[in-house]
C-alpha cells in the first residue's frame, strides 16, 4: 500500500512537470514563431475558464503524435476504443483513492480523445458514425470518472452529493449543446464545456496526492479527503449546472425566434368560411 502511495505521488509529481516543460515549450514556439492556429479551435472558441491560447497549446503539442499514429495506420475508431479503457481505468484507480494515478490515465484518454478527431480529419474518414462514437465515449469516460469518486466517497454524504451535482450539471451542458444541434441552431458557448471540466477535474486529481502527503495526515481517519479534488469538483457542481441552466434559457428563446421568424416567412392561410 505505501508502494502505491509514493507510486500515486510520482505519477502526480511527472504530470505537473510535463504540463510546465509542455508551457516552455511552447513559449519558446510563440517567442519564435508566434500562435499557433487551428480550425478546430477556432471554431470551438476559448472562454474565461479555458483560453483559446491553451487549447492551442494542447492540439499544438499534439501534431507530432497524431502524425506518427498515422504512420502506424491506427485508425480514429481504434483511439477512441483505447480512451474508453483508459477512462475507465481512470475511474477504477479513483475509486481506491489513487488521485496521481487517475490524474495521469484520465489525460491519456483525454489526449486519445483529441487524437481521434485530429486523424481523422487528416485522413479524411471523419464521419456521423464516428461522431456517435467519439460522443458516447466521452459520456462513458466522463462518467467513470465521477463514478470512482462517488466510490471513494461514499461514507462522506456531502462530498458523495457534490459529486452527483457536478455529474448532472456535467452531463447537461453536453445535453444542450446536442439539443441546439438536434434543434438546428449555434449551441452557445459558454463555460464548463468537455475540455474545462477535464481540465480543471483532472488539475484537481494532480494535486492530491501532494496535498494529501503535505498537508492531510490525521492516520484516524478513514479516506483522505484530498482537497483539490474536492474544490474542482465544488467548482464544476455550481459553474457546470449554473451554465447548463443558462444555455438551455438561450437555446429555448432561439427556439422560439427561429419559429416565430418561419411564420412570419411562411404565414399559415387562414381558410375563410362563406357566411
Amino acid at each position: 500500500m505505501m508502494r502505491l502511495a509514493s507510486g500515486d505521488f510520482a505519477s502526480s509529481f511527472v504530470f505537473l512537470v510535463a504540463i510546465v516543460t509542455l508551457s516552455l515549450c511552447y513559449g519558446v514556439r510563440l517567442f519564435l514563431k508566434g500562435q499557433a492556429h487551428f480550425d478546430r479551435v477556432d471554431r470551438q472558441g476559448g472562454s474565461t475558464l479555458l483560453s483559446k491560447g491553451w487549447m492551442e497549446m494542447g492540439y499544438w503539442s499534439l501534431q507530432p503524435l497524431s502524425r506518427f499514429l498515422i504512420f502506424c495506420h491506427i485508425t480514429p475508431h481504434q483511439l477512441s476504443w483505447t480512451s474508453l479503457f483508459f477512462g475507465s481505468l481512470a475511474g477504477l484507480v479513483l475509486a481506491f483513492g489513487h488521485f496521481g494515478f487517475g490524474a495521469c490515465f484520465s489525460t491519456i484518454s483525454a489526449m486519445l480523445d483529441i487524437l481521434d478527431g485530429m486523424v481523422a480529419r487528416t485522413l479524411g474518414c471523419d464521419s456521423d458514425a464516428g461522431e456517435v462514437l467519439d460522443a458516447s465515449v466521452d459520456r462513458y469516460v466522463e462518467f467513470f470518472f465521477f463514478m470512482g469518486l462517488a466510490v471513494y466517497y461514499h461514507s462522506i454524504p456531502t462530498f458523495l452529493v457534490l459529486v452527483l451535482f457536478a455529474l448532472v450539471g456535467s452531463f447537461m451542458v453536453s445535453y444542450s449543446t446536442a439539443k441546439a444541434e438536434a434543434l438546428d441552431l449555434t449551441p452557445p458557448r459558454g463555460s464548463m464545456r468537455r475540455p474545462e471540466r477535464t481540465l480543471y477535474l483532472v488539475l484537481g486529481a494532480a494535486l492530491s496526492p501532494l496535498s494529501i502527503s503535505w498537508l492531510e495526515r490525521d492516520r484516524n481517519a478513514s479516506i483522505a479527503i484530498a482537497h483539490p479534488m474536492i474544490i474542482m469538483l465544488c467548482m464544476v457542481a455550481v459553474l457546470a449546472n449554473f451554465s447548463a441552466l443558462e444555455r438551455l434559457y438561450t437555446i429555448a428563446q432561439r427556439a422560439k425566434e427561429k419559429k416565430e421568424a418561419l411564420n412570419q416567412e411562411h404565414p399559415r392561410e387562414t381558410s375563410r368560411h362563406p357566411s
